[in-house]
């Protein structure tokens, strides 16, 4: 196992490979079509959890960031790919994502998970005050399994 890194460089992080586990793999982005993947990449801020190695990088892991960079963060599209999982490269890429978000002063980060609920705990995400408040535009419209539907 070679050492992790996080980067944001959109250039370094290979969309084909995050476009195959969104799609194949994560329940909330199923058949989602290559080229949303690239659309939200560009949207919004990016990570890729990088292995180093003799043979070079491998992307091990992705997450995505929507934001205005002033108020608000929706934290999401986080995979880790399942010969990485277990090793930290979660809490690597949530750290980075913590770190290139505090300059920014954002009053609210939100997130929906159906199962990692621990790993976001130790990074001080929790049930928000009043979820009572909360709200989803339920779309029929949208292929993308999970978009609005999984909040």
């Amino acid at each position: 196992m070679g050492s992790i890194s996080v980067t944001d460089d959109l250039a370094r992080i290979d969309l084909d490979v995050v476009h195959r586990w969104l799609s194949t793999d994560a329940y909330w982005a199923l058949g989602r079509s290559r080229e949303t993947v690239e659309a939200a990449a560009r949207g919004s801020l990016s990570f890729g959890a990088l292995e180093q190695s003799d043979d070079g990088d491998e992307l091990v892991g992705y997450a995505r960031v929507v934001t205005d960079r002033a108020t608000f963060a929706w934290l999401c599209d986080v995979y880790v790919a399942p010969s990485a999982r277990g090793r930290g490269v979660g809490s690597a890429l949530v750290r980075a994502v913590l770190e290139a978000l505090e300059p920014m002063g954002l009053s609210r980060v939100m997130l929906a998970t159906h199962d990692a609920h621990a790993l976001y705990r130790r990074h001080g995400f929790g049930e928000p005050a009043h979820p009572e408040w909360l709200m989803a535009l339920r779309s029929t419209a949208t292929t993308t399994a999970g978009a609005a539907s999984a909040v």
